[in-house]
């Protein structure tokens, strides 16, 4: 296992579910709503006024927040859940930071986590009375800041790699990204069904789910860094089956791990001698 000064990236996601308690309070304060209430009476109101449903991040805690902890030389050291099993949003939140710093802040690595995830735990932390000086360094020269949009030692979020920093949307989002390099993407769980499983009380099932986006992230950001020219495309495969033999080993343990492998599909090389 590496040690903390040799990992250079924490690639993550999270999931996270609306607080209807706080919808309740702050969007209709005369109503006496339940929590559940409140949820299914913001989602309407979402549903009608924009053609989505999905309540705006500010109105959610996280619940599930799984880190992928990559060496200097690209290599996955580790995957793990934040505060697992029991899931608390303050303790994950705080686990989230204060292990950014202890491991003498990594390069976070996300897919479109400028626009959801990364901002989601910067509010947990303020929800929750976490101090993180470091990454809130305002006092710093702009490029300096770990929060400025163009500071890739900070962040690197595969979304704004690929639209040059927001010029383009990529329509189909990791599912797809991941499906071009013929990995499983999205499959038995979707991000629309996180709340529904959360109010089953099936937290665990919602943790492997994340799991699964961290492999295709991982795979995605691999071959970004072809793209960048910082590892060949021979290099990114041996990188890939490495990740591969890892998963079998942990698969007994992780059941998404062994739904992933299953829809497994390797990469069709077109400059391979057995394909030109």
């Amino acid at each position: 296992m590496a040690t903390k000064n040799e990992i250079q990236y924490f690639l993550f996601d999270c999931e996270s579910v609306s607080d209807g308690v706080a919808i309740a309070k702050t969007r209709y304060p005369s109503q006496n709503l339940t929590p559940e209430e409140a949820i299914s009476k913001f989602r309407q109101e979402l549903q009608t006024e924009t053609g989505r449903d999905f309540i705006p991040y500010t109105y959610h805690i996280p619940i599930a927040v799984v880190v992928a902890k990559i060496r200097e030389d690209y290599s996955l050291s580790e995957i793990v859940s934040l505060d697992q099993p029991l899931h608390r949003p303050h303790v994950i939140t705080k686990h989230f930071w204060l292990g950014w710093e202890k491991y003498q802040q990594p390069t976070l690595v996300t897919f479109n986590g400028r626009g959801f995830d990364v901002p989601l735990l910067e509010l947990a932390a303020y929800r929750y009375g976490v101090s993180v000086p470091a990454w809130f360094n305002l006092l710093e020269k702009s490029y300096l800041q770990n929060r400025n949009r163009y500071n890739l030692d900070s962040h690197i979020d595969l979304h704004e790699v690929l639209t040059n920093f927001g010029s383009t949307w990529f329509r189909g989002g990791l599912n797809l990204a991941a499906h071009l390099l013929n990995k499983p993407g999205k499959m038995d769980v979707q991000g629309d069904m996180v709340q529904g499983l959360y109010e089953q009380g099936k937290v665990a099932e919602i943790n492997e789910y994340c799991r699964c986006d961290v492999l295709d992230t991982y795979f995605v950001f691999l071959r970004c860094k072809v793209l960048m020219g910082a590892i060949t495309l021979e290099r990114e495969q041996e990188l890939v089956s490495d990740t591969k033999s890892v998963l079998e080993s942990e698969a007994d343990h992780h059941p998404a791990y062994r739904k992933y492998l299953e829809r497994w599909g390797e990469w069709q090389n077109p400059w391979s001698t057995a394909t030109q």
